[in-house]
C-alpha cells in the first residue's frame, strides 16, 4: 500500500541533514539504517552505505531511483543455488562436452594448417 498523498513521502530527517550543502563528488559513503526512507531529488549521486541486517551494502542513488525506498537496492537474503548433487552432475557434464568441443576445434585447426 502507498502512503498518504496528504502525509507526504517519508524522507528520514536525519539522513536529509546528513546531505545538507554537501557534494556529491567529495562525500564518501553514507550509513544508514532507514530503510524505509524513500529517494528524493536532492539525494541523486550521493552514495550510501544501506544496512541489510549484516553489512552496509553500497548503493549509489541515480535520477531513476526517486520515488523508490532505499530498502528496495539492498537485499537481505542471498540467493545461493537451486540444485544439490543432481545439478552439479549437471554442470560436470556440461564442462565436459565444452571442453571436448573445444578441443575438437583446436584438432580441426591443426588440421587445416599441416594440409597448407
Amino acid at each position: 500500500m502507498t502512503r498518504s498523498l496528504k502525509k507526504g513521502p517519508f524522507v528520514d530527517e536525519r539522513l536529509l541533514k546528513k546531505i545538507e550543502g554537501k557534494n556529491p563528488m567529495a562525500t564518501g559513503m553514507i550509513k544508514t539504517w532507514a530503510r524505509a526512507s524513500q529517494i528524493s531529488p536532492e539525494m541523486v549521486g550521493f552514495t550510501f552505505g544501506v544496512h541489510n541486517g549484516k553489512s552496509h551494502l553500497e548503493v549509489i542513488v541515480t535520477e531513476d531511483m526517486v520515488g523508490h525506498r532505499l530498502g528496495e537496492f539492498s537485499l537481505t537474503r542471498k540467493f545461493v543455488r537451486h540444485g544439490g548433487k543432481m545439478q552439479k552432475e549437471l554442470e560436470a557434464k556440461k564442462k565436459e562436452s565444452e571442453i571436448a568441443a573445444a578441443q575438437a576445434a583446436k584438432a580441426s585447426t591443426a588440421d587445416t594448417t599441416k594440409k597448407k
